[in-house]
């Protein structure tokens, strides 16, 4: 009798854990979530033998401070990079913005973007299974990059709502200085649930390592994967996901919104370029959570992250202030904030992926790229995009995606592609046939973005209008959408 409870008990126990898998093709992604395929059944004397799995200790407390490090990277790194460059009397309003656009996606993502973003339905999103978190326990687990090694779901469930909150907080300082506070809100709200979730499913959702047992098990895996997914698009930490989504809705922002009255005409210096360069170091410090974090397990992978997001990002500051005095003469701290974030942007999907040499080359072309970015392809754009989000966040987030398919190759010292079948990384790696997926993956993410953006945009200026008045603008948002100042006069 004890050992048909115990068989029974440890059944249940493999199904539930089955049920709540999670991860992603190591080292592409953060991750995602779903039903792990049953596995083989085992013989009744070594299924009684066999232990329940439980979370991994190490790698739960890592996650833990991963998850703080992006809460310090949006509030207050981000809020405080926008906000210093913005003029002061539209400090509050960026900082207002960034600080509660976070809140509110902080509650959609429980309410019902996890259950979209990671369950399993179509290749472009899920359901309603886990809405209000439904059946998510502190006894729930997730699956990490590594067969049979797990943490609380629940810990990857307050990760990826940090992800999804800084993706639509970036997307602000495209408009910032000219929109109505309620019409960022809404936008935030109907571009989350229509762009990020769907392209976070795409790129991110599949059932798991441990479903993974032979070619056949591959192939349903596959057939159940996120389209992008399943096309074997690489993104270890939210090139498209996250950077270039978000860029292409802030880009689509600043022509719907218009241009600040006085472009071009009068100066709109940043105000605070101690406070931007305060915030640049709050994000790079945050980013290491952020893409080392992205791993799931602390490991040999954790910290060739963390090493690719230090030297990516140094190697872009050096390049952008190089470009900078070869072009204007003078090396500028705007610029080697800037040139660090533009690292830290290109880094971000390669950075499990590609060995320190190849994360240096990616942060010294992405830092001339996106130093032309704000400068050369913002004057052919013709947008007022007040903050460069896409000359840094969209053009670094290119390079970065592309550039990952060449230098995760092995022979260029890349990690390749993980076989979960052979438990080995592929041996036959193609750099050109992989540019050509990561190509897709940015195209995809590029016109579905822009597409819903639109869409959102427009009905919300029908609705309730997107811009404050000139008045109000020329007072400044502080004032006129908030009532406060930032500084005492």
């Amino acid at each position: 009798m004890k050992k048909l409870l115990a068989t029974l008990a440890l059944g249940l126990g493999l199904v539930f854990a089955s049920g709540v898998a999670m991860a992603d093709d190591p080292p592409a992604n953060p991750a995602a979530t779903a039903a792990a395929a049953e596995a083989p059944a085992a013989a009744p004397a070594q299924a009684a033998a066999a232990p329940a799995p439980v979370p991994n200790k190490g790698d739960t407390a890592w996650m833990t401070v991963a998850t703080i490090l992006v809460i310090l990277m949006t509030i207050p790194g981000l809020a405080l990079f926008y906000g210093g460059l913005v003029r002061s009397k539209n400090m509050l309003s960026v900082l207002m913005q960034v600080f509660v656009v976070s809140s509110l996606i902080y509650v959609l993502w429980v309410l019902y973007g996890y259950s979209v973003a990671f369950t399993s339905s179509n290749p472009f999103f899920g359901t309603f299974d886990k809405i209000m978190l439904k059946g998510v326990t502190v006894e729930s687990l997730g699956a990490t990059f590594s067969k049979g090694v797990y943490i609380p779901e629940l810990t990857f469930v307050a990760f990826q709502a940090t992800f999804a909150a800084i993706t639509c907080a970036l997307i602000v300082g495209a408009f910032a200085e000219r929109m109505k506070f309620s019409a960022v809100l809404l936008f935030c709200a109907l571009w989350f649930t229509f762009s990020y979730l769907p392209v976070a499913h795409m790129v991110w959702y599949w059932d798991g390592p441990d479903a993974i047992t032979d070619a056949a098990s591959l192939e349903k895996v596959t057939a159940a994967a996120g389209w992008l997914w399943a096309k074997g698009a690489l993104d270890f930490a939210g090139g498209t996901v996250v950077h270039i989504n978000a860029a292409v809705a802030g880009l689509v922002g600043a022509y719907m919104v218009g241009k600040r009255v006085g472009y071009g005409k009068e100066s709109m210096a940043p105000h605070s370029l101690t406070l931007t360069m305060v915030g640049a170091a709050l994000l790079w410090v945050g980013w290491f959570g952020f893409n080392a974090g992205s791993n799931l397990e602390a490991n040999g992978l954790t910290a060739l992250a963390f090493v690719n997001t230090l030297v990516a990002t140094a190697a872009a500051t050096l390049a952008w202030i190089a470009g900078e005095a070869l072009s204007k003469g003078k090396a500028s701290m705007l610029g080697a904030a800037s040139g660090a974030v533009a690292g830290l942007v290109a880094i971000t999907p390669a950075c499990g992926f590609v060995g320190p040499g190849g994360a240096i080359i990616i942060g010294l072309v992405a830092g001339l790229l996106c130093l032309w970015g704000v400068n050369g392809l913002k004057r052919m754009l013709g947008a007022d995009d007040t903050l460069d989000v896409f000359g840094v966040h969209g053009v670094g987030g290119i390079v970065g995606a592309l550039l990952t398919g060449v230098f995760a190759a092995p022979s260029l010292g890349g990690t390749g592609v993980y076989d979960y079948v052979a438990n080995a990384a592929n041996p036959d790696y193609n750099i050109v046939g992989q540019v050509w997926i990561q190509t897709q993956a940015v195209l995809t993410t590029i016109v579905w973005s822009a597409v819903v953006s639109l869409i959102a945009y427009k009905l919300i200026d029908l609705v309730i209008g997107l811009r404050v008045s000139e008045e109000e603008e020329r007072e400044g948002l502080d004032i006129s959408s908030h009532g406060e100042t930032a500084y005492n006069r």
